[in-house]
């Protein structure tokens, strides 16, 4: 039993449980400071239920077989279809984004899932076509199940989660070894879809959100509001911040989403550049971790699987810093393992203990 447990990655392990701590850390002063404290006093605790089940599903899958997923990577895909069509029709409005299905005592968020389960149909197909990888029908076949998920994800509206679905399918083309011309004729596809999705598929806020990236001052006080007061309160940090609990954008509510779109911008300001750098390294260690252990894989659907985890994280932490600091468009992409979400949350800690279960089946493991 004691060998089974070094044979985890704790290095990754332990990134993820400063990531963690951190999210509370902060979390805690947003829910019992403020004006509205009453009210989001429970997310805090929520978010506490959260990360224990997380962790629980973690350790169970780390000591799942990985290889079993692969058998029901279809029956999963077809499942995280359905979930998404019927959040359209069964789903709860939440800040403008048919995203959620109701339960008693939590709403799930299925496009977080689903996220997951791409990776895993994706990584299954990539690797039992692996022989024949380089031929472009293997990119229209991909392209079938992304592209309707894509538009069911658009449809909600979440135009975040589509870009993080579209660069997981892109990264695994890659990885697999998709040849040079077939990506710029991809990539010249996807600017022609872009400019269409622009017409027809984008709402008018989103429209107006891209438009604020590049001059937000023009509506203060409408789309351009959240990326000045986040762009003000990741400034205003300073080296060593103002202290947890007393930023004063976060604390007088000046900043919109505090707990999920923007908890990096109040981290920031409570914690300083200090806090920004660790939140960095360790959302880097992750990457880079499970980069290694993709490499690592005894075969090539456990490399594939976890780098589309990887390309998951990587590309939602991208983003969502990337807005809270006004460089990219505001899409409601949360930050892996820092943000508040039950969905995401658990979600995220699921993917990484597949992780750990490939990890243990590697050919060699390293410190």
């Amino acid at each position: 039993m004691i060998r089974i447990f070094f044979k985890l990655d704790w290095i990754l392990i332990t990134a993820i449980i400063l990531l963690l701590i951190l999210s509370l850390s902060v979390l805690y002063p947003i829910s019992y400071g403020g004006e509205t404290a009453s009210k989001d006093r429970s997310n805090f605790f929520r978010q506490l239920i959260f990360a224990a089940i997380g962790i629980v599903v973690f350790f169970t899958l780390s000591f799942f077989d990985y290889r079993i997923i692969k058998g029901y990577s279809a029956s999963l895909f077809v499942l995280g279809i359905l979930l998404l069509a019927a959040v359209l029709i069964l789903g709860k409005t939440i800040r403008g984004t048919v995203g959620w299905i109701g339960f008693p005592g939590f709403h799930l968020q299925p496009v977080e899932l689903f996220k997951v389960i791409l990776a895993i149909m994706l990584a299954k197909y990539l690797s039992v076509n692996s022989r024949t990888i380089k031929e472009f029908r293997h990119i229209l076949i991909t392209l079938i199940p992304v592209g309707l998920s894509t538009f069911l994800i658009l449809k909600q509206p979440d135009l975040g989660s589509a870009l993080v679905v579209v660069s997981i399918w892109l990264g695994l083309l890659i990885i697999s070894g998709i040849k040079k011309r077939y990506l710029l004729i991809l990539l010249v596809a996807g600017l022609a879809v872009s400019m269409i999705a622009w017409g027809f598929l984008l709402k008018d806020y989103q429209r107006d959100r891209i438009n604020s990236l590049f001059n937000p001052s023009a509506d203060p006080l409408g789309a351009g509001y959240n990326a000045i007061q986040s762009t003000v309160a990741v400034g205003s940090g300073g080296i060593w911040g103002k202290g947890l609990g007393h930023g004063s954008q976060s604390q007088l509510n000046f900043l919109p989403e505090k707990h999920t779109d923007f908890i990096f911008a109040v981290t920031a300001e409570e914690m300083g550049l200090g806090g920004v750098l660790f939140v960095l390294f360790l959302l880097s260690l992750i990457i880079i971790r499970l980069f290694g252990i993709a490499q690592k894989s005894q075969g090539n659907f456990g490399k594939l699987l976890v780098s589309g985890i990887a390309i998951m994280i990587f590309v939602q932490s991208v983003v969502n810093i990337g807005m809270n600091i006004g460089v990219v468009p505001i899409t409601g992409i949360p930050l892996p393992l820092l943000s508040y979400g039950g969905s995401a949350l658990i979600t995220t800690l699921a993917a990484l203990g597949i992780a750990q279960s490939v990890h243990r089946r590697s050919k060699t493991s390293f410190g």
